[in-house]
């Protein structure tokens, strides 16, 4: 059997096999193992599978991973959430659908010194759905802005997504998540915008808060001064070159924790769940790309992303529609399965193709987190739906799903307008070739 047919039969074994409810790094791991045996041998096939794990993960810049996870459960105990929520609540809650805009704003807070998309949707399902409750907000509204809140993670450094695609396609890690601040930013502003037309269309979907004084405002700034100083470290850190990811990370890490000391608001108790479940998550993760990266070795011997690359580039379209339509696929994909395993499966196909056509790399990896952060909230694998699901049982999923889609829609917005006027990814990291 030629080598291309085993991998393209090792492709369709492995998208079964994930319909069909297998974990993605037991799938990726069997087929992978199975494909190099068949086109290797038995003993070089299990060779190159027991030798990849180490060789792939022994990583440096993959342990800026555990650390922007733990910058993210060490903010919560510090109390940096509370804070961002309120402060943005004084700020915007006279607009109208100020909550859910104040919601928005103090996720994208949050998200910047915390790598997980899931715990952001977690942590303000207890803070901001309940006050949107108390003003009246339609709770289809309050559910889809903390769903849709929470993917701003992905995007906004510290990444751990950015971070895994930078490892797969070999791309510099600090200039990735560099690239993805301003579009994360203005991915937040687009989020704010719907409840404001939405509440401005219908007002009777929230009211707006008001009797906030200006010394007030003023006054809660002091609950999100935090969240600037670990994101001056981490993003300065990382632009002017100081600092690596990894040390950037480290650092901030090290700051939130003497934040949360510093008001008292951690305990033993609450260290040790924040480094237990830092761990839980980060040999998640890796146990992913261990499979899949076995997977990945294995479509390389089959000469599958090199096959596709080719016959990318000698279709009859202009590059930007063959774009859309890797885009396209990927919306598909992610109703199916997990952001991480998604990218990790079809990135080592897709990649040489999008770079053979000519774009950029960092751009597309920009582009690519943003398809990953609507998968996020689109049925019926949106993983953030069900984790506000999780959180407040007394809204149903569908009244989640049916929330999100003003959001889904701004974000078919967005990637347009990263389509359109790439320099808004690229300005940052451009300029940080020339520090």
């Amino acid at each position: 059997m030629e080598p291309l047919t085993v991998g393209i039969l090792g492709m369709v074994g492995i998208i079964i096999m994930v319909l069909l409810g297998v974990r993605v790094f037991f799938a990726a791991a069997l087929v992978g193992v199975i494909g190099l045996i068949t086109l290797k041998g038995l003993g070089v096939g299990v060779g190159i599978s027991g030798f990849i794990p180490h060789a792939e993960t022994a990583h440096y810049g993959l342990s800026v991973v555990p650390m922007f996870i733990l910058i993210g459960h060490l903010a919560f105990h510090a109390g940096l959430t509370q804070g961002a929520f309120q402060a943005a609540r004084n700020w915007f809650g006279w607009l109208p659908g100020g909550v859910a805009v104040s919601t928005v704003f103090s996720a994208a807070g949050f998200a910047a010194v915390s790598g997980a998309s899931t715990a952001t949707a977690a942590v303000f399902s207890r803070i901001a759905i309940p006050e949107m409750l108390r003003s009246g907000y339609d709770r289809k509204l309050a559910a889809g802005v903390v769903a849709a809140g929470g993917t701003l993670a992905a995007l906004i450094p510290p990444s751990a997504i950015l971070v895994i695609y930078a490892i797969i396609v070999e791309e510099s890690v600090g200039q990735l998540l560099v690239a993805g601040f301003l579009p994360g930013i203005l991915t937040a502003i687009a989020y704010a915008a719907v409840p404001v037309i939405l509440v401005s269309l219908n007002p009777s979907l929230g009211r707006p808060i008001t009797g906030v004084t200006w010394g007030e405002r003023f006054k809660s700034l002091k609950g999100v001064w935090g969240i600037f100083v670990v994101v001056a470290v981490i993003l300065g850190g990382i632009y002017t070159g100081w600092m690596t990811p990894t040390e950037s990370g480290a650092m901030g890490a090290f700051i939130v924790l003497l934040m949360a000391l510093a008001r008292r608001e951690l305990n033993w108790a609450n260290l040790k769940e924040a480094l237990i479940e830092t761990s839980r998550l980060t040999v998640m993760i890796f146990s992913i790309i261990w499979g899949v990266m076995i997977f990945v070795r294995f479509l390389a011997f089959a000469g599958l992303p090199d096959a596709f690359a080719s016959w990318v580039t000698s279709l009859s379209y202009s590059p930007t529609m063959i774009l859309i339509m890797i885009l396209l696929a990927y919306v598909i994909l992610g109703m199916f399965m997990d952001a991480i395993g998604m990218m990790l499966l079809t990135l080592p196909v897709v990649y040489p193709a999008v770079i053979a056509l000519g774009f950029d790399p960092i751009w597309f990896g920009i582009i690519l987190v943003k398809m990953v952060e609507m998968c996020l909230i689109t049925p019926p694998i949106g993983l953030n739906c069900y984790v506000v699901n999780g959180m407040r049982p007394d809204i149903p999923l569908q009244d989640i799903f049916r929330g999100i889609w003003p959001f889904f829609a701004i974000d078919i917005v967005v990637v347009g307008l990263l389509i359109a006027y790439p320099e808004i990814v690229t300005f940052l990291p451009e300029t940080m070739l020339k520090n």
